[in-house]
């Protein structure tokens, strides 16, 4: 085995297999079995006309696509997963954040929301989707918004007890653990002495990972391939079952007689066309490019509500200053969550980055911004996310794409409630200096939070990125109401299916890729007519945010 560093952080390689470690405290799983057949062919390989026979095309390779094609396949379906973007291995992932936003990120990682305050909105474009580039966190739903859904949606088949068992195959699949202490980092060893002194609740956060060495780049790619990203897991064991995917084949549109789903028609990087002859077609190219896909080609409009109901989990962070060493980039960087106020809609988790990306979001200019980059080493930062009440749509505009987010009143009241939340847990701390992400209030002395209190702020005030787009092809039992039914099947359409994030009705308050897995295996589950699978034992309970009430779901 060998050892390297790119920008400082470690990185443990074993050659082109780059398989983690099993058995390390990371992970009570067992052996990690991910089988080593590649099933996949390159659109820059094929530059004129290709037509493929296949049972189902699944139609993107992200936290929705990839488990439904596994699952599928490894119930004897002939799968072809098409993928827009590109395949990436550890190799390719040198952990400096401007090369990878550039190779893993949508634009650079540079989609913007447009209303009355600009939003980032990272998007993974590659096999594997924005898995390959989160954070890791994995959380179920909270009871009541599940409970909400049956109420408000009519979905009441997708309840705790009926979504359990798909949960539990998840979490296996994933390898789902908690962040061990010893790897979370002193970021988090600061925040969790701040949440102890205020006796607010608080735990070290589920992953998808094995034989994790923290080297606080899960957002550009994981070096040491601990991560376990759909991309890593599902797909490989998709192919070992007999799919096959194309990368660099970006669907154009679904072939139909009728109402029917006859295929898919895709171009390839090369300019080629793939035709991909099919029965069942299943769309999981995510919340904000699923709903235009549909759209362009007339499908799934008619309730009036494809590409509404955006919601974002909106975020944002402060940092404070501290007289010890943090080494914030050192460790998990989203390795802790307090969810002392989640029941209001506020969930505090880890936000740290590594020195670059921290230079180029600190609020300052010149020597202002030389002298706090110096002392970065006793930077500490932690992230505030909200579960909200806005809502916002996607939709073309002269050829490109819009996404229109206006953050409401409500949860930009909640927004600065959570940042005065932070500012508070870094002063019990012992933070010296504080840094709101508010314009106006860009530093505070421990003793001046009254300043932030009494600052009116509106939504151009924050400093905001979001992760989690959801909504946009909603469930709901009713065609008039939702895009999707329960079973996640297009209203008034046969063959056509949707298994991404934008089937999520609401707003669910923690981070929602284990939501997502769970409804595509349940998906597909339900295509190859079998039961729920069997109780998947698990080495310890896997943790929900104590979330006791739908906060922010009905609006």
């Amino acid at each position: 085995m060998s050892t390297s560093t790119a920008n400082g952080f470690a990185m443990t390689g074993t050659g082109g297999g780059h398989r983690p470690t099993t058995g390390s405290a990371y992970s009570e799983w067992g052996e990690l079995d991910i089988p080593t057949v590649e099933r996949i062919e390159h659109g820059r390989d094929i530059p004129g006309e290709r037509v493929v026979r296949a049972d189902v095309c699944v139609i993107g390779t992200g936290a929705g696509g990839a488990p439904v094609a596994k699952e599928l396949a490894e119930g004897g379906m002939n799968v072809v997963m098409l993928e827009e973007g590109d395949r990436f291995t550890p190799d390719d992932f040198t952990a400096r954040p401007r090369e990878m936003s550039t190779l893993l990120y949508r634009d650079a990682a540079q989609v913007t929301t447009v209303g009355n305050v600009p939003i980032v909105l990272p998007l993974g474009k590659g096999v594997g989707g924005t898995s390959m580039i989160n954070s890791g966190t994995c959380f179920r739903p909270p009871r009541a918004v599940l409970e909400m859904w049956g109420e408000r949606f009519g979905l009441d088949n997708l309840n705790e007890p009926e979504l359990d068992p798909y949960f539990r195959r998840v979490e296996r699949e994933v390898s789902v653990a908690q962040v061990p202490a010893e790897i979370a980092g002193r970021n988090a060893e600061v925040v969790k002495r701040g949440a102890d002194a205020l006796g607010w609740s608080g735990d070290y956060i589920w992953r998808n990972a094995r034989g994790c060495v923290g080297s606080g780049v899960c957002n550009f790619g994981c070096p040491t391939a601990a991560k376990q990203h759909v991309g890593q897991t599902y797909v490989p064991r998709a192919w070992a079952a007999g799919a096959t995917t194309f990368a660099g084949a970006k669907a154009e549109r679904i072939l139909m007689r009728g109402t029917r789903a006859t295929g898919v028609e895709a171009r390839t990087s090369a300019g080629g066309l793939l035709r991909v002859e099919c029965d069942t077609v299943i769309v999981a190219c995510g919340a904000i490019h699923t709903p235009l896909f549909l759209a362009e080609q007339g499908l799934g409009r008619e309730s009036g509500e494809l590409g509404r109901n955006l919601a974002i989990h909106p975020a944002t962070a402060v940092r404070a200053l501290f007289d010890e060493e943090i080494d914030m980039a050192r460790g998990v960087p989203q390795s802790y969550f307090i969810d002392e106020f989640a029941d209001d809609g506020i969930m505090l988790e880890g936000a740290a980055g590594p020195p670059d990306y921290a230079a180029m979001s600190t609020p300052y200019a010149g020597a202002e911004h030389r002298d706090l980059m110096l002392q970065y080493r006793n930077l500490s930062q932690f992230g505030l996310m909200v579960s909200d009440l806005s809502r916002g749509k996607v939709r073309k505009r002269a050829g490109q794409v819009e996404i229109v987010y206006n953050l409401n009143d409500e949860d930009t009241a909640t927004f600065k409630r959570g940042i005065e939340r932070l500012c508070e847990l870094y002063v019990a701390a012992g933070a010296r200096t504080l840094f709101p992400p508010v314009a106006g209030v860009a530093e505070l002395a421990p003793d001046d939070l009254g300043r932030l209190r009494d600052t009116d702020i509106r939504p151009r005030d924050l400093t905001l990125m979001a992760f989690h787009p959801l909504g946009t092809a909603r469930a709901d039992a009713r065609p008039a109401h939702g895009v999707v039914d329960a079973e996640l099947k297009l209203h008034g359409w046969e063959g056509i299916y949707v298994a991404d994030g934008s089937v999520v009705p609401s707003s669910i308050g923690v981070n929602p890729q284990i939501t997502i897995m769970a409804l595509a295996t349940r998906l597909a589950y339900g295509l190859l007519g079998k039961p729920a699978p069997e109780h998947e034992p698990q080495p310890e309970t896997i943790a929900h945010p104590r979330i006791t009430k739908p906060h922010a779901l009905t609006a």
